[in-house]
């Protein structure tokens, strides 16, 4: 069975290139500026979104995404007007894949079979929750596969060749590879590094492999590039929007812009990378 994300890597790989990858909060810093952001991505260069659940205690985000969950928190942000943002993107765009990433706490309070029912209808094509290894599979990852929805597994650099199976058994889509040892946006990867690692990720499975975790310029986006099939760009994106609020937190009319100016950039320099 094919998803739009199997569609989309297919499609990267016809056209000879990498993709890019894009991670925004949900709900930050409002619902509109929100969606208005998530609209705006695929035209900016955006081949997959990850669209982040916002969350109170989140482990493996660093200051730029945590802030951002805690202003969408403020403002209102729930699992469920994050799935209603999913469908109200969809109104305009039914290809692009959107991955929902974050933490089982708001899935499990939810309802796991609600949830995946809900997260199908809205239009969500995978999963990214970092808190789940693959010994807890039967809470979320195999009900999720079973629903038609991409479960896609953080692999790290202190993931060994032992590991590594058990970590891809159940994976779809593609597989993350955090690129350094860390929170998200704590340091750069060495591009070299990456490629060792996604080659050897590479030899134990088919699926693309996606660089993420520390990504923030279009050079350091474009060198990742060359070893990988997608770089995934968070934190720097989310810093946009914070540096854009004015003195009460509010969106002004750079946030949008703002973002789809940096996501261009981005995109520009990893196109430059062919296969």
């Amino acid at each position: 069975m094919t998803t739009r994300i199997s569609d989309r890597f297919a499609a990267l790989k016809e056209e000879g290139r990498p993709g890019l990858v894009t991670f925004i909060t949900a709900g930050d810093p409002d619902g509109e500026t929100s969606l208005a952001i998530l609209k705006a991505l695929p035209g900016a260069g955006a081949d997959v979104i990850e669209l982040g659940v916002p969350f109170t205690d989140p482990m493996a985000d660093g200051p730029a995404i945590q802030a951002a969950g805690l202003r969408a928190l403020k403002g209102g942000q729930t699992l469920a007007k994050t799935l209603e943002m999913v469908a109200a993107f969809r109104g305009e765009d039914q290809t692009t894949p959107v991955v929902l990433m974050g933490y089982f706490n708001p899935i499990y309070v939810f309802g796991v079979e609600r949830f995946l029912i809900d997260a199908k209808v809205a239009g969500v094509d995978g999963l990214i929750v970092v808190d789940l290894p693959p010994e807890e599979d039967d809470e979320l990852c195999i009900p999720a596969l079973n629903a038609g929805l991409d479960f896609i597994r953080l692999a790290t650099p202190t993931t060994d060749d032992k590991r590594l199976p058990t970590v891809l058994a159940n994976t779809a889509g593609f597989v993350y590879y955090v690129s350094i040892t860390g929170i998200t946006g704590a340091a750069t990867p060495d591009a070299n590094a990456v490629a060792t690692a996604v080659a050897r990720i590479k030899s134990h499975t088919e699926l693309p492999v996606a660089v993420g975790f520390g990504v923030k310029t279009p050079e350091q986006a474009a060198a990742i590039a060359q070893g990988a099939d997608a770089v995934v760009v968070g934190s720097a994106l989310v810093e946009v929007v914070r540096r854009t609020l004015d003195e009460e937190g509010k969106a002004t009319s750079n946030t949008v812009i703002g973002v789809e100016a940096l996501v261009s950039e981005l995109a520009e320099a990893v196109r430059g990378v062919r296969r």
